[in-house]
């Protein structure tokens, strides 16, 4: 049978290269909010520091280069392009290469793990938008991986990450008892958190916790079979946005601020794929600044993207929507994820885009519509 995929594209946020990138990108990401110059400035110190790189381009190539390589492992001749969402290469760019190489039917592979607007459906939004500005619509079929916060791989290699942290923490006299386990993840706007996942099928906490919580579970599960038990909570990071408007907590800096009776912490960067700048400056810099203060030993897991198992399974992801039959490997007691996002699914309530990757029935619509109206 002949492979109905023909291409990759790997879906990225993005991230300047050097300091005359970091204004032109930071309107990118907040393209349409209105925000001035002055606050994107004020804000922009985190990349400054860095030289005006983000990290985040550098490992995105390591990851697909060694996904080239597991595909071709598995003797899949499918080629990879990159698209960010903010800055090049764009994802508009990586359609239209596509289509002039001959390419007509697309997986798409975000480095989001988690199911919200901003990890899931924008990108959906993206590519919708790209394919008509570029008149290619009919021309390419999109379809996009489910969500992988679920795979074996991508949390296996947290459960060593901290099982080596708790180690090299008693090997400093620390018992677990004196450790506090924080998985951190990036904080949206508890509009966004309660939006996330079908409308119909949500409460009011929504997936993007609930999958989140499901995930730390199965890894303190996990722990807890090799013996290592120690307390431990869910934090968040890298807030941003108005002050006036709610979102997800506690942040992780106010966590260790207000510990007690703790000798050390090990954060573990669970919503993010990759050590970019969020993991870097947020976690490395100031969350270790914090624990400093406190007198606690710091120690940080890896993120997944470091892992062959993680690259696995996204070539799991790819030989999927090869195969519809494939067998699904998941972990977590959270449901089935559904192969196809519906219209309702992680709206942004201020405003429903046009969407690819996804139904749009009638029903869909009408639960989409509600869902702006509060729900």
């Amino acid at each position: 049978m002949t492979n109905p995929i023909d291409a990759v594209l790997f879906a990225s946020f993005g991230g300047p290269e050097k300091q005359e990138d970091v204004m032109p990108f930071l309107r990118n990401v907040t393209r349409g909010r209105g925000i001035p110059d002055e606050r994107l400035e004020e804000v922009s110190h985190h990349y400054r520091k860095l030289g005006g790189r983000s990290p985040i381009n550098e490992q995105n190539r390591d990851l697909i280069a060694r996904l080239e390589v597991e595909l071709a492992k598995r003797n899949l001749d499918i080629p990879i392009y990159w698209g960010n969402r903010n800055w090049e290469p764009y994802i508009d760019d990586a359609l239209q290469q596509m289509v002039s190489d001959g390419r007509r039917n697309v997986v798409a592979i975000s480095t989001s793990a988690f199911s919200s607007y901003s990890s899931c459906r924008q990108y959906r939004e993206d590519y919708a938008r790209a394919l008509s500005e570029a008149n290619l619509e009919g021309k390419l079929h999109l379809q996009k991986t489910r969500g992988y916060f679920n795979h074996p791989g991508f949390l296996e290699p947290l459960v060593d990450g901290i099982a080596n942290a708790a180690a090299s923490l008693r090997e400093e006299g620390l018992s677990l008892a004196d450790v506090e386990l924080m998985f951190s993840t990036h904080s949206i706007p508890l509009s966004m958190a309660s939006a996330s996942g079908p409308a119909a099928q949500t409460d009011e906490v929504g997936w993007y916790v609930r999958q989140h919580e499901a995930a730390c579970d199965w890894v303190v599960e996990k722990l807890a079979e090799r013996g290592i038990e120690m307390p431990w909570q869910m934090v968040y990071q890298s807030r941003s946005g108005a002050p006036h408007i709610p979102w997800l907590e506690p942040d992780i800096n106010d966590v260790i601020e207000e510990l007690e009776d703790r000798r050390g912490i090990i954060v573990v960067p669970i919503g993010f794929v990759t050590d970019h700048i969020e993991v870097i400056w947020d976690l490395d810099n100031e969350a270790q600044e914090t624990a400093g203060e406190k007198g606690l030993a710091f120690r940080r897991v890896a993120t997944s993207g470091h892992d062959p198992r993680f690259i696995a399974a996204l070539a799991d992801l790819v030989e999927e929507a090869i195969d519809p039959l494939r067998k699904r490997v998941t972990v977590t007691d959270f449901p089935a994820l559904p192969e196809v996002c519906n219209t309702a699914c992680c709206v942004n309530k201020r405003m429903i885009r046009p969407t690819v990757c996804g139904e749009d029935s009638a029903a869909d619509r009408l639960a989409a519509a509600s869902a702006m109206a509060g729900r």
